[in-house]
């Protein structure tokens, strides 16, 4: 059945006017700059523990170096200083995808000033933390950088993956004796330093957190860790073997690895094995 004349008159007239009321497009401005000359153009850089907080003074920071691809002329370097960021802000808090994550409360960056004259590719790369030499990792990227147009706020973000794994006891190159009953102890940290534990933040739950036992480079035992509430590391029991076994000692190994982050830290040492004690002879 067809509409009356006078209702689709009625149709067509109120699209009209709703058409007629919608603002008309308009371009953005453009930037206020010169046409010619260097333009001062400010690059922030953050390096940030892939799932956890920002490289801060507690780990000794990140490097940060930003390269010109085409020349390779290092056009800055240095390090990123200040706090590792809000914890319930950066790991708590739901953000939309333009929301500050890391900037919207103080935490470490690295922030640099360039003199662009041209739209410029460059490589901007990453190490840390440096306090922990065995556990530095470098990550970069690379972007286009326009002169005059100031990268800020959270500014670029570099992800650094890993864990800070460090055996606590025996000692490094501790001499361990033959046939003892040792405790292997291993603290576990975020590359920002935030620690590893059961139904945190980080939780060590989610983590595969195992111990070894080597001859060589040979396994010989892998060992469940647990961990210690009371002294805030994983530990787990584990026997030395016979010293005519391994003349040469141990080395020991811990390994932390989250398959869902991509995250793996890992510390090892070696130990000399001297003889077992004699027990003591009977005096008559």
């Amino acid at each position: 059945m067809t509409r009356p004349p006078l209702v689709l008159f009625g149709l067509i007239l109120s699209l009209i006017l709703f058409l007629s009321s919608i603002p008309p497009a308009k371009g953005q401005a453009l930037p206020e700059l010169p046409l010619n000359g260097p333009q001062p153009t400010m690059v922030l850089v953050r390096v940030v523990a892939q799932g956890a907080m920002v490289l801060g003074r507690q780990v000794g920071g990140a490097r940060v170096t930003i390269t010109d691809v085409a020349s390779g002329h290092i056009l800055a370097t240095g390090l990123q200083q200040g706090e590792a960021g809000d914890q319930n802000q950066i790991m708590r808090t739901p953000h939309l995808m333009e929301e500050p994550i890391y900037s919207s409360r103080p935490s470490a960056a690295f922030t640099t000033t360039l003199q662009l004259q041209t739209p410029t590719l460059v490589e901007i790369s990453a190490e840390g933390p440096l306090a922990f030499p065995a556990a530095v990792q470098k990550t970069s990227k690379t972007l286009l950088l326009i002169p005059g147009q100031d990268l800020t706020h959270d500014g670029i973000v570099l992800h650094l993956y890993g864990y800070l794994v460090q055996i606590e006891r025996p000692k490094p190159r501790e001499a361990l004796i033959a046939k003892d009953d040792l405790k292997l102890r291993a603290s576990i940290r975020t590359l920002s330093g935030s620690l590893v534990r059961p139904h945190g933040d980080w939780d060590s739950r989610k983590i595969r957190i195992y111990g070894e036992v080597l001859v060589g480079n040979r396994i010989i035992e892998r060992l469940q860790m647990f961990y210690d509430e009371g002294s805030r590391t994983f530990e787990a029991p584990f026997f030395v073997p016979p010293s005519k076994d391994v003349p040469d000692g141990i080395r020991l190994r811990v390994i932390a690895t989250d398959l869902s982050t991509g995250n793996s830290g890992m510390d090892q040492a070696d130990y000399p094995v001297l003889s077992e004690r004699l027990p003591p002879k009977a005096i008559h």
